[in-house]
């Protein structure tokens, strides 16, 4: 059952002079990246095929993905009339695509699979509370707060369902750790640059995975303080099995946060060095004259 319905958001307070340029950008690449919870809903159901309760609760953890996309496109709309969202999505939909054909996970065991989908949890839950920080349009705050609780909820649904698993399972604390380090190495590959591609840049321009990637997390890692790595680091050891709030993840967290100013520097010097034609959405054209 959805926690909240798009229909009840308050549309009419809307205000295209708080629109961010670099949040648009990054709320247009979400939105098809969200949209498309319905092939990982496919792909759950055929590696938990014989677990009902738990492919009744990813069909529901589906809906309300295919809401946040929805809600982030309808938005986007707004702030930038001349884009279209379901345009957009059909664009990304052909070209990107995740394995559906499968009768087992591709983390190795269902214990591990679950893992994997905790951290995406933890990553998409502390993205979106640091963006209704980040963003002044308060609509667009009001959004990224209710996802951001959604995606909470679904962090405990798949640890619930993991710790399940792990008692028939008994994956180790190393295994696990391993499961949920490359599961977040991950954020830079193909999904999230071409989410941005599709969105953000013309049809005649070539997608090029290192300026994509670049140009997504330089201005998606800008957003982030310190207190949402720290949620995430607990998070992130809460599911491995260390204790979550302790001296250690606190370190973890300064370390993950010092790491990720020095990855969007990088990714600020690649974007430098290799520019494409941005499709200039109508809201900076009349911002701009």
């Amino acid at each position: 059952m959805k926690h909240w319905r798009i229909e009840d958001v308050s549309w009419d307070r809307f205000d295209p002079a708080l629109v961010d340029l670099d949040v648009l950008r990054m709320v247009k690449a979400a939105s098809v990246v969200e949209r498309n919870g319905l092939d990982y809903a496919v792909y759950l159901n055929n590696v938990f095929t014989d677990d009902p309760d738990f492919k009744g609760a990813v069909d529901n953890w589906a809906i309300e993905e295919v809401q946040h996309g929805d809600a982030l496109g309808h938005w986007a709309m707004l702030a930038d009339p001349g884009w279209d969202y379901p345009s957009s999505f059909e664009r990304y939909r052909s070209s990107y695509h995740i394995p559906l054909e499968v009768d087992a996970s591709v983390r190795g065991s269902r214990t591990g699979e679950l893992i994997a989908r905790c951290m995406v949890e933890t990553g998409t839950s502390s993205f979106y509370t640091a963006m209704a920080e980040a963003t002044e349009e308060p609509v667009l705050k009001l959004i990224c707060k209710q996802i951001a609780a959604d995606e909470y909820r679904h962090f405990k649904l798949f640890y619930d369902h993991m710790h399940r698993y792990l008692k028939r399972e008994k994956l180790g604390v190393m295994s696990r750790t391993r499961i949920a380090l490359g599961r977040i190495t991950e954020s830079e590959d193909d999904e999230l640059a071409y989410a941005y591609h599709c969105t953000n840049e013309g049809d005649g321009v070539a997608y090029d995975h290192k300026r994509c990637i670049a140009a997504y997390m330089s201005r998606a890692m800008g957003f982030y303080r310190r207190s949402h790595i720290e949620r995430a680091m607990g998070m992130m050891f809460k599911t491995i099995g260390f204790t979550p709030h302790g001296r250690v993840s606190k370190f973890a967290a300064r370390m993950a946060f010092a790491a990720m100013q020095a990855r969007r520097r990088k990714f600020a010097r690649i974007m430098a060095r290799r520019p494409a034609t941005v499709r200039r959405p109508q809201t900076e054209a009349l911002a701009t004259g």
